[in-house]
Order: structure tokens, then C-alpha cells, then sequence
């Protein structure tokens, strides 16, 4: 039987006899001549079912996965392992209309999976109020900073130049059209310049944006960044790896006001880049200023527990003036998928997938400087991604190790010129010891 039933000629001339117009044509009327396409699209002539699969396969044998190839690719996206119970129950059919719930008595199940959601970033974060609708890490970190400006009444953000340059991009992207002005600070052995930081912090400065670990993977000095940011009364924006706040201090811990990340880690492919999904999460003084909607516990009026979207600020719910943001994506099934896995994970299970990527790491790492071939880039602490100085260019080492089934490091330098035959390499759980020894005698050679 077809996957896909067309409508037929008798169809469409009975819908159309229907509403009352003899043809296609009639349909479009509205459409000025002069701008309607007059030729044919060019488009291939159709295929039948088995000739299609094997056509869409053929182009599909094309690109690189992770289940062919060892990766040690990191720079934002991660190749953690997904507990196979993921795949199998994100596929039933009710969770792929997960659309905004707007009517809450017919979308318990929906508001009470993105309301575990909101509760186990909170945990995890260490923050009491948690979000949903984040787009990715790089706008929901541009969302905290527009409204680490609506809170503070100023006009002027901090940002480490050690944040993805991605999420830097992004921001200056958004700061552009809502006056915000963007001001970098340079980095010191791959953290933070805390001097720099003191000296261009004042009164202008609605917040300080930084990653932890950032993205040369280094361990931030949070505390003290927490300290210097808080002292001019402005808001300390957070960046976090989730898989590290298993065993790192928790943003709320260290002093973070605003906590963001990336939540692709959490039970998501990579998905040759998306789609993924964004995290957030605030003090209680931020709670009324978050963009999206937050899902809340309540009762019916029998007593029931029951579920529904309460500080509605995005700009579909509210007058548009009032709106804190015009966010109105949905990433519910994004969200399921990091609800599921961090179910599945449990408390122990992340802090131990955490340490093997912590363990794991620094293994590649001491024996990639054994070889002589790499010298250490930075010197300050890293989780699970670290940097080297490669004596080889970068391009022609990964092209070496392409051919060995292995997809190699980041190339810093791409977005940092300055720092020549920079390496990024990541090491999550997944790696086993012969893949990293296999990486390391490849690369050594």
C-alpha cells in the first residue's frame, strides 16, 4: 500500500464543484497575472515508492554519522549516548503535534511533560524558576540579555569573548535592533579576564554574560565573576553545559542570576544541527520578566490536580507592546526527549556519565601532549572539551583522520585568528579507550 494517496482528477474537480470554482486558476484570481510563474517547475518527474527510498538513501549514504564514524567533534553539539527507550517512545504518534497548549483542559499531558521539564532544569540549574520555548542555547542566552536589560533599566551588556561565538553572533544580531550595546572581554589562559572585567564594568551595565565551562572547555571562576558583577548591582548571565552540573556547583549556587545553555546534550541527536532546544531558568525577582510561559501547578475546582500556562508573555497571548518577547516556537518534543533522558539518567546516572567525560578527557588529552605532536593551549581546568597547539594544520590532520573513520576536532582558529593550530577536541562517554588511543596514534603519526 502507498505511504502517500494523492488526490485524484475526480478529487479535485468535486472539491472544487464544491466551493463553487470550475478550476485551479479560479482559486488564485486574486494573484495579479503579472507576478504568477507561467512555466512548468522544475522539478524531477515522480517516482514510484521503492524508487524513491532507494534515491533518498543514496543521498543519505552521503553524509558522515555517528554511527560509522568516532567523533571527537564537539564546539556545541555533542555525541552523548541516548538510552534507546528515547527513540522508541518519542515516535508515538501524540507527540508530534506538539504545538503551544493553548486550551488546557485538553492538553494535560503536553503541560504536565514541559511542567517535569521546567522542574528538573530548576534542579539542575539551581534556580527556582524554570521556562519552556527556548529556541537553542544561542538565543535563549540572547533572550536573557534583552531582558537583563528590561529589568535593570540599562542599556549595555558584558560578554566574555570565551562564549560560543555562535551565541556572540546571535546577540550581536539582536542587540543591533533594540540599541543594546555589546561590549567584549578578552580572555586570560582561557577564562575570563577578571582585571579586564573590573575595569569596563559601570553604571551602563545591565549584565555580564559568560559559559561555563566555556567554549574552549575551561572551568570558569564563577564565584569571583558573581562577585565583581553583583557589586555594580548588575545581573550575571550563565551559559551552562547540563551534563556538568552533575558534578559542577549549580549556577544558583555560584551567584548566577539568569541560567541558559544548550539542552541538546539532554537525550537529542545531533541532527546534522538542529533542531535542538534552548534552556532557561531565573531567580524569583526575574520570574515575571521571562520571555515565553512558564506551565503551572494547579487544582480544579473538585480538588484535582491539573496543569496550565500561566505568565503568558509571549506576544500570541498578551498585547504586543506589553509582550517581554515575540519567541513563539514550541520545542515541546525537543523538551520530551531531554524530560525522558534525564528520567532515564537519574541523579546517578548523569554524575556518572559527567565523570567518564571528565575522566575520558583528560586521558586524550595527557596522551595527545605524550606524543610531542601537541602542546597544551591553556593551562586553567576543562570538563570534557580541551584545546592543544597542533603541530600539523588542522585541515590536513582531519582529512588523515577521515580516512580512518574518525571525525577529528574544531578548528579554533576559525574563530579565532590569533590562536594558530588551535585544536578543540570533545570526549564525551560514548569514547571508549580504543577510540581514543586510536585518535591519539593517528594523530601522532
Amino acid at each position: 500500500m502507498s505511504r502517500y494517496i494523492g488526490n485524484t482528477t475526480d478529487d479535485r474537480e468535486q472539491m472544487l464543484n464544491e466551493i463553487g470554482y470550475k478550476d485551479i486558476d479560479s482559486l488564485f484570481k486574486a494573484v495579479p497575472d503579472s507576478i504568477r510563474l507561467k512555466e512548468e517547475l522544475k522539478i524531477p518527474e515522480a517516482l514510484s515508492e521503492m524508487e524513491l527510498i532507494k534515491n533518498i538513501k543514496s543521498l543519505s549514504d552521503k553524509n558522515l554519522n555517528t554511527d560509522e564514524y568516532v567523533c571527537f567533534m564537539g564546539a556545541g553539539a555533542y555525541d552523548h549516548y541516548i538510552p534507546s527507550a528515547i527513540d522508541q517512545l518519542i515516535m508515538r504518534q501524540e507527540f508530534y503535534t506538539a504545538y503551544t497548549p493553548y486550551q488546557p483542559e485538553i492538553s494535560q499531558g503536553t503541560l504536565q511533560a514541559i511542567f517535569e521539564y521546567q522542574t528538573m532544569i530548576s534542579e539542575l540549574t539551581g534556580l527556582p524558576v524554570s521556562n519552556a520555548s527556548m529556541y537553542d542555547g544561542a538565543t535563549a542566552l540572547t533572550e536573557a540579555c534583552i531582558m537583563s536589560c528590561e529589568a535593570t533599566r540599562r542599556n549595555e551588556v558584558l560578554i566574555s569573548s570565551a562564549v560560543h561565538p555562535e551565541s556572540r553572533q546571535t546577540l550581536n544580531t539582536y542587540a543591533k535592533f533594540r540599541n543594546i550595546t555589546v561590549k567584549e572581554i578578552s580572555y586570560k589562559n582561557g577564562q575570563l579576564n577578571l582585571d579586564e572585567l573590573n575595569s569596563k564594568i559601570n553604571k551602563d551595565t545591565a549584565a555580564v554574560i559568560m559559559q561555563n565551562p566555556n567554549f574552549f572547555g575551561i572551568i570558569e571562576d564563577v564565584e569571583a565573576i558573581a562577585e565583581i558583577t553583583h557589586k555594580n548591582k548588575s545581573l550575571l548571565i550563565l551559559s551552562a553545559d547540563p551534563i556538568s552540573l552533575s558534578i559542577l556547583k549549580s549556577p544558583g549556587e555560584m551567584g548566577a542570576d539568569i541560567a541558559v545553555g544548550e539542552g541538546q546534550p539532554l537525550g537529542n541527536a545531533l541532527n546534522f544541527g538542529g533542531p535542538y532546544l534552548g534552556f532557561m531558568a531565573v531567580t524569583d525577582k526575574l520570574m515575571r520578566k521571562m520571555p515565553g510561559r512558564i506551565v503551572g501547578q494547579t487544582t480544579d475546582k473538585e480538588g484535582r490536580r491539573g496543569f496550565v500556562l500561566t505568565l503568558q508573555t509571549r506576544e500570541q497571548h498578551i498585547r504586543r507592546e506589553k509582550a517581554t518577547s515575540n519567541i513563539c516556537s514550541n520545542q515541546a518534543l525537543n523538551a520530551l526527549q531531554a524530560t525522558m533522558y534525564l528520567t532515564f539518567m537519574g541523579k546517578e546516572g548523569l554524575e556518572k556519565a559527567a565523570r567518564l567525560c571528565l575522566n575520558k578527557s583528560h586521558y586524550a588529552y595527557n596522551e595527545l601532549i605524550k606524543t610531542n605532536k601537541f602542546k597544551p593551549l591553556f593551562t586553567a581546568p576543562f570538563f570534557k572539551e580541551f584545546a592543544v597547539i597542533s603541530e600539523k594544520p588542522i585541515s590536513e590532520l582531519n582529512e588523515k583522520l577521515l580516512k580512518s573513520n574518525i571525525t577529528g576536532g574544531y578548528n579554533i582558529e576559525n574563530d579565532y585568528p590569533e590562536l594558530k593550530k588551535a585544536y578543540l577536541i570533545a570526549v564525551t562517554e560514548k569514547r571508549t579507550k580504543e577510540e581514543i588511543d586510536a585518535l591519539v596514534r593517528k594523530a601522532g603519526e
